[in-house]
């Protein structure tokens, strides 16, 4: 009896909670929003709101403590170095991303739910999606990883057709949905097969397993390997996985697709980071010469349809920023595939240009909200003579735009692309160094086009024209943080190289 009774403790795991600190409290903030929703009037609903921010400064706070980035728990009892959950420095970056631009998106929600959302549900959504996706980075084990990956969807699903009564945005949360359940379908199909090979879900103990399996299995094996990196390239919105892009943004609440551009795209690279480098390295040959492809692809792809972007199309600014995404993917996509050919070094420089990306873009569709305040189609034609009218929201949106294209005074962005560029380089990938610096040249036509549209003479105002209206303290805050953070980091580019030099696992 007592021998059995020490069997059976033996299983029973630690749990290091201040390492699930972060991703643990989004969550019971989002129980608790979901259910003080039920009792409280709707005069104290923008309580929610308050509540939510407070939350996921909260899970930003907590990641402090664990800075060191030597912390594991969920372990195996006889095996202290397989973990389901770790959080080292590459947990640490991403979910410092993906809090804080579901802390940007916060801001810029709060009038929208106010009278357009449903408090509750939108608060409870994205605390949820925010809790999942701070989950994700940490995650060593398949299960976990799948679980996490669902967990950030999910509730982005209905976030995204939350405007009841809008076909837009019913028509985007559909499109959405089937795709992601397409993506999730394939990963759960690749992850069988992997298990199936290799009798476990840990990463470390997949890679170990498959450096030596056996000839009637390797069919399996391979199978499982390309399986589930097409379900994470759905996901990262890679092509030819990427048709459901632009019509979600266009459709979903402007805050929810600057959220998917930003935190649901890192969401995607983080899990294709963890199975590729991590899971898969016996298989490099093969999954690292395929993303080189769908990087070359996806950037090219996603050029080309911002390139065509009419200025006075309706949503067209939407567009544009949805289609540079695209193009943004195959950026993030170089990397990882020179990591098949050199070292795990060059994910530095993903997670490097993902900083810089996060901040810009974010900043970018605050301004685009602040925009479609008074010009609701958000065209790009709608942003002429916004010097005039708004001078610093005029200089912001240049400033992310510069950024992006990699021009001064966006240093910034010109040091995240070289840190990119110089991967490829450095892994042999020369053609794809070409492949990334004429779609370079590409976008700097439409970013460049779109930047001086902004100090154009306004059009005359014509009769009946929306009057300004004054921009609401959060939403300015969403604009302001952004910019700031650009400016800092383009004085000190050193910040984002320290990322590109070291290696975070």
């Amino acid at each position: 009896m007592t021998v059995a009774a020490e069997s059976v403790t033996s299983l029973v795991q630690s749990v290091d909670w201040a390492a699930i600190a972060p991703p643990t409290i989004a969550a019971i903030v989002a129980l608790i929003v979901l259910v003080a929703d039920l009792f409280i009037d709707a005069r104290r609903k923008p309580l929610l709101g308050a509540a939510a921010i407070t939350g996921l400064v909260a899970s930003i706070v907590a990641l402090v403590p664990l800075r060191k980035g030597d912390r594991s728990t969920f372990c195996l009892t006889d095996n202290a170095e397989a973990c389901s959950y770790t959080a080292d420095h590459f947990t640490l970056v991403i979910q410092f991303l993906v809090l804080g631009g579901a802390l940007l998106t916060a801001l810029l929600s709060l009038t929208d739910t106010r009278d357009k959302l449903p408090a509750g549900e939108f608060w409870f959504l994205l605390l949820s999606s925010a809790a999942g996706a701070a989950l994700l980075p940490a995650s060593r084990d398949l299960a976990t990883l799948v679980v996490a990956l669902e967990v950030a969807s999910l509730p982005a699903f209905a976030l995204v057709g939350l405007r009841r009564g809008d076909r837009l945005s019913s028509e985007a949360a559909l499109k959405f949905f089937l795709s992601s359940v397409t993506a999730t379908a394939v990963t759960l199909l690749g992850v069988s097969f992997v298990y199936a090979t290799t009798g476990t879900l840990h990463l470390t103990q997949v890679a170990a397993g498959l450096e030596d399996v056996p000839g009637q299995l390797d069919t399996l094996a391979k199978a499982g390997v390309a399986l589930t990196l097409v379900g994470f390239a759905f996901k990262t919105a890679a092509v030819p996985f990427h048709f459901w892009v632009p019509d979600t943004y266009v459709g979903a609440p402007l805050p929810i697709a600057g959220y998917l551009s930003v935190v649901g795209k890192a969401v995607g690279f983080t899990g294709l980071i963890l199975v590729s480098v991590i899971a898969f390295p016996a298989y490099a040959d093969i999954w690292g010469p395929a993303l080189a492809v769908l990087a070359a692809l996806t950037m090219t792809a996603g050029n080309v349809a911002a390139l065509r972007q009419s200025a006075t199309r309706t949503w067209s600014a939407v567009r544009l920023l949805a289609w540079s995404s695209v193009a943004q993917a195959g950026y993030l996509l170089v990397p990882i595939a020179a990591a098949a050919y050199s070292s795990d070094d060059q994910i530095g420089a993903t997670v490097a240009y993902a900083l810089m990306y996060a901040v810009v873009n974010l900043g970018a569709f605050a301004v685009a909200a602040v925009v479609g305040r008074t010009r609701p189609l958000n065209r790009i034609s709608d942003y002429r003579g916004l010097y005039t009218t708004r001078p610093l929201t005029a200089l912001a949106m240049g400033f992310f735009l510069l950024c992006l294209a990699g021009l001064p005074p966006g240093i910034v962005g010109l040091f995240a692309k070289v840190t990119v560029f110089s991967a490829a380089v450095d892994a042999g990938l020369g053609w794809l160094a070409v492949v990334m610096g004429v779609n370079v040249v590409i976008a700097l036509y439409y970013y460049l086009q779109w930047t001086a549209v902004l100090f154009r003479a306004p059009h005359e105002v014509e009769a009946g024209e929306p009057a300004r209206k004054r921009t609401p303290a959060s939403v300015t805050a969403a604009v302001v943080l952004p910019a700031v953070a650009g400016v800092v980091l383009s004085g000190y580019p050193q910040l984002v190289l320290r990322f590109a030099a070291n290696s975070l696992f």
